[in-house]
């Protein structure tokens, strides 16, 4: 092919990022999570080649092309590239119906900000080659096989959360997850007057990867500890602030902080869906800053950029919660804030951010979206 990007594709794929209300680092101990898409996303261009298994595969953002061949996928020295192999090796072992594509990405996501551009990739690409190729896989076992995906060629242990909040959102709704059961209901948002504010550090520091990973060993290392007390326990999700109380003083310090942070957590999300429920959003943002102060005190996932920007919204009136999203040592804070004084905010925050740390301050609205969907490009049937 001489040049990938000059073709006509069949089918377009949008794939929105996400972000995540409260509920962080609970995925991957069987918690409770409430995430929601966003309308900002990443755009995939697909077309079947006619070959039987040379895939191209071109980034924009990069000006990179990735050329795979079906009969031999493997892991990558190339981190981006393993998104993608990941996903086509998820897919290739469920099925055989997979061919020759040709895939353009442009992504409208900004890289590391902690929205989940990774997952926005992935769910992206095995939705728009389950709907080129008629591979008939729902939503939620693709969401799983991303996450799979992302476990077996990225290295990163992640939870379901991403995957599942960018294929199965519904639009001006949040996304309660059961990370147990892989169960979901609905949560509606009535958040006027306020808006949802983003405002992305725009740091990325190295420990992100490497510690997530290790926060989520201690975590094991906390329930291996607890059941040897409590047998019935298998994840954090079966241990109560009591039962840790009882074991607190012949339990490392560290992995009881961070067993208390994720108990205290998946308490809060289920307030917060119960806040919501209520109307009272004055209790939905407190519960924002519990748990940003237990993301920086108990978990230690957060950085000096991230605290800087919650307390400096802790003053204003106007803001009713803030806190760090992702997994951590970067990207952004998510802000409830009165509508009337976002562009006031944005100037005053972002002359302090740069004063104190000489860095440019990026912010952006976002608005709860449907999950990944398609239009075929031909006949304009869409989904």
């Amino acid at each position: 092919m001489k040049n990938i990007l000059d073709f006509q594709p069949e089918l377009l794929v949008s794939s929105p990022g996400r972000i995540n209300f409260i509920g962080e680092h609970t995925d991957y101990n069987d918690g409770f999570v409430l995430p929601t898409a966003i309308d900002r996303k990443i755009v995939l261009k697909l077309r079947k080649n006619q070959s039987q298994h040379i895939c191209n595969i071109h980034t924009i953002e990069l000006g990179k092309t990735l050329t795979v061949d079906l009969t031999n996928v493997s892991k990558s020295s190339v981190e981006w590239e393993n998104y993608i192999l990941g996903v086509l090796n998820q897919l290739l072992a469920v099925t055989q119906k997979v061919q020759g594509f040709d895939c353009i990405i442009e992504s409208f996501l900004p890289v590391g900000s902690g929205i989940s551009s990774s997952a926005a990739l992935e769910c992206g690409l095995a939705y728009g080659l389950n709907e080129l190729f008629d591979l008939e896989l729902k939503k939620k076992q693709l969401a799983l096989m991303c996450r799979d995906a992302e476990h077996s060629y990225v290295g990163t242990k992640c939870g379901i959360m991403d995957q599942y909040a960018s294929l199965i959102s519904k639009k001006g709704n949040a996304l309660l997850l059961d990370c147990r059961s892989i169960e979901h209901e609905y949560v509606r948002l009535e958040l006027l007057p306020y808006k949802i504010l983003l405002l992305n550090t725009n740091v990325s520091h190295n420990l992100a990867t490497s510690e997530y990973n290790t926060r989520r060993a201690e975590c094991k290392q906390g329930v291996d500890f607890i059941r040897q007390t409590f047998p019935e326990v298998d994840s954090l999700r079966d241990v109560s602030l009591n039962m840790l109380e009882q074991l607190e003083k012949d339990m490392d310090p560290t992995i009881h902080k961070r067993c208390q942070y994720v108990i205290e957590e998946n308490n809060r999300v289920l307030n917060a869906v119960k806040a919501l429920e209520d109307g009272l959003l004055k209790s939905f943002g407190a519960l924002l800053y519990g748990s940003h102060d237990g993301l920086q005190n108990k978990y230690e996932v957060s950085c000096p950029e991230l605290d800087f920007l919650v307390d400096y919204s802790r003053s204003k009136d106007f803001i009713i919660g803030s806190r760090m999203i992702g997994g951590g040592f970067g990207g952004c804070t998510i802000n409830i804030i009165h509508q009337d004084f976002i562009d006031k905010y944005v100037l005053e925050v972002s002359d302090a951010y740069k004063n104190k740390y000489g860095i440019d301050l990026s912010a952006f609205t976002v608005v709860p979206v449907d999950g990944t969907t398609h239009k075929y490009v031909e006949n304009e049937r869409a989904v």
